[in-house]
């Protein structure tokens, strides 16, 4: 018998002083067995970071051919599409020929490292491509705010992060590994 995913509701209140983008979100995020509280933290800080009322969670891990999030314009085309993990280069190329923008959020330690030095160079040939990393200690932090009901009120500022909860905060920015190349 396969395992179900499990469900956590999940309240944003979202200030982007960078975006002037003030929201509230009701997010369910539906974590696949195989995902960690970590990988699901990261896609919740993804979804933060380029909120908007027509971003939306996919399938993700349990469908090879969708985003861990997109945005669609009202014809079907997809504008936005965001990856959360070390996705493979080819991936990432499919992905680039199918969206307007591509966004990798990474994370971990060394692991990581050893993807982006192997891919770097050959990322850095996609134009709509943009790198993001968040350190092990950040999402482990992230991964210690989970409950299967959550309550966020999220600042961004000069790109840091302060994701705040009940009873503490967890405040990390984000490394910058690779930038659009704008024309």
């Amino acid at each position: 018998m396969a395992l179900k995913a499990t469900i956590f509701k999940t309240n944003v209140q979202i200030a982007d002083l960078d975006r002037d983008y003030y929201a509230r979100h009701q997010l369910t995020l539906a974590r696949h067995p195989s995902e960690t509280d970590v990988r699901m933290m990261v896609r919740l800080l993804a979804f933060v970071h380029n909120a908007t009322a027509s971003l939306t969670f996919t399938r993700g891990l349990s469908s090879v051919e969708d985003a861990d999030l997109w945005q669609k314009s009202p014809s079907g085309d997809i504008d936005l599409w965001i990856e959360v993990g070390l996705p493979a280069a080819e991936r990432l190329r499919k992905a680039s020929n199918r969206a307007g923008r591509v966004l990798v959020y990474s994370f971990g330690g060394r692991a990581a490292l050893v993807w982006w030095r192997k891919l770097g160079s050959q990322l850095a040939h996609f134009d709509k491509l943009e790198v993001f990393h968040l350190s092990a200690h950040s999402t482990a932090q992230l991964a210690d705010m989970v409950e299967r009901t959550m309550n966020f009120s999220i600042t961004i500022q000069d790109g840091h992060f302060c994701f705040a909860a009940r009873d503490h905060s967890v405040e990390l920015s984000l490394e910058i590994w690779k930038q659009e190349q704008r024309s």
